[in-house]
């Protein structure tokens, strides 16, 4: 896969099946944790088979296949809003029982995956929002890049910053960033936050929460100096 971090050209075909989602989480981790992912990284068929036994049910293939290559990778899976361990995976009775997998930090929010879906390889995510359940994303795999994307983000200090951006600034990130191939997702905080939206180029990687109206950017840079030149491109007021 390609060796520059630039997401937006990793992602450029897009995720249309597990195996893609598999080959840019192992990109992502070499470009842009700092250490490739390891078989130690990954949860052991023990654990989720003892899993599976404490639900009564098997994972779908997607969901499993995501622990057993990065469950124990807490730089990419638990930093804001962290995945659920094997042992903590639970079921809600909403839409007539969804099994949990991800939860918000304060318990605001939970992603899961409809029981009644399970039938299915790579089944589509719910999020609890303030508007209730809404959909997420079409399938499990894409989940898990976006997971991995937002969790790294938040956990990168000195590389991370965020802003307000406003309007006027929002021809400089069309104009200077490429959006990733990822498709919109709501914003569970609110609708106001929604769509999100991923942007890139080489060694910078942003997120936008919102709409033109109303959005905020959250950025990482792969270096501290990638970061600074996020700054200089949207000047507007951030936060670190």
């Amino acid at each position: 896969m390609l060796e520059s971090p630039d997401v937006s050209v990793a992602l450029g075909s897009g995720v249309h099946n597990r195996s893609q989602a598999w080959d840019f989480v192992r990109w992502f981790a070499g470009q842009w944790s700092g250490r490739p992912l390891r078989r130690e990284d990954g949860c052991a068929e023990e654990e989720l088979t003892a899993a599976e036994g404490g639900l009564g049910f098997q994972l779908p293939a997607a969901l499993r296949e995501g622990y057993a290559l990065l469950g124990h990778r807490d730089d990419l899976t638990r930093q804001q809003d962290p995945l659920v361990p094997p042992a903590g995976l639970y079921v809600d009775d909403a839409l007539g029982g969804v099994l949990v997998f991800r939860r918000e930090n304060q318990d605001c929010a939970s992603w899961a995956i409809p029981l009644d879906r399970f039938e299915q390889d790579d089944p589509p995510v719910v999020v609890e929002s303030h508007q209730g359940w809404i959909p997420f994303l079409d399938r499990m795999s894409l989940a898990w890049v976006e997971l991995v994307l937002s969790e790294s983000l938040f956990g990168a200090d000195s590389l991370y910053d965020a802003c307000e951006l406003p309007d006027a600034l929002v021809p400089s990130l069309q104009a200077r960033y490429s959006p990733v191939n990822l498709p919109d997702y709501p914003m569970w905080a609110s609708e106001e936050d929604s769509p999100v939206r991923w942007y890139a180029a080489t060694g910078r990687l942003l997120r936008r929460d919102g709409a033109q109206d109303h959005c905020w950017i959250h950025a990482r840079g792969h270096a501290v100096a990638d970061l600074e030149v996020i700054r200089a491109d949207l000047p507007g007021r951030w936060v670190g």
